[in-house]
This record gives structure tokens, C-alpha cells and sequence, in this order.
């Protein structure tokens, strides 16, 4: 519980969990965005494999 109130209080009175989840989803989606034909491929490859989470329908955005 220490641990978690030092965390808590670190991150300070402003911070929203829910638009920090929001900024890494759309962070992820720009990373995977603009693939080549092979880069899809391999990203593809990579979420059959489970090495990647599935998102979007497993494809990288367009």
C-alpha cells in the first residue's frame, strides 16, 4: 500500500488513467501506421504468432 501511494502521489492530482490508455492506443496506432506491403506482412505474421496483441482486426492502421 506504501509502494501504491507514492506511486499515486508521483503521478500527482492531475493524472487520468483513461487519457493516458488514450494516448497509448493512438501512439500504437501510429507506430503500425503507413506499412509497407512486406512490413504488414511481417506485422501480420507477428500478431498470428501472438508476439503482437491483436488490434483492429489484427491489421496495422492504413
Amino acid at each position: 500500500m506504501l509502494r501504491r501511494a507514492h506511486v499515486l502521489a508521483a503521478l500527482g492530482p492531475d493524472w487520468d488513467p483513461v487519457a493516458a490508455l488514450r494516448g497509448e492506443e493512438e501512439a500504437y496506432a501510429l507506430l503500425y501506421s503507413g506499412l509497407s506491403v512486406e512490413q504488414q506482412r511481417l506485422y501480420d505474421d507477428l500478431v498470428s504468432a501472438g508476439v503482437l496483441p491483436r488490434r483492429g482486426g489484427g491489421h496495422a492502421a492504413a
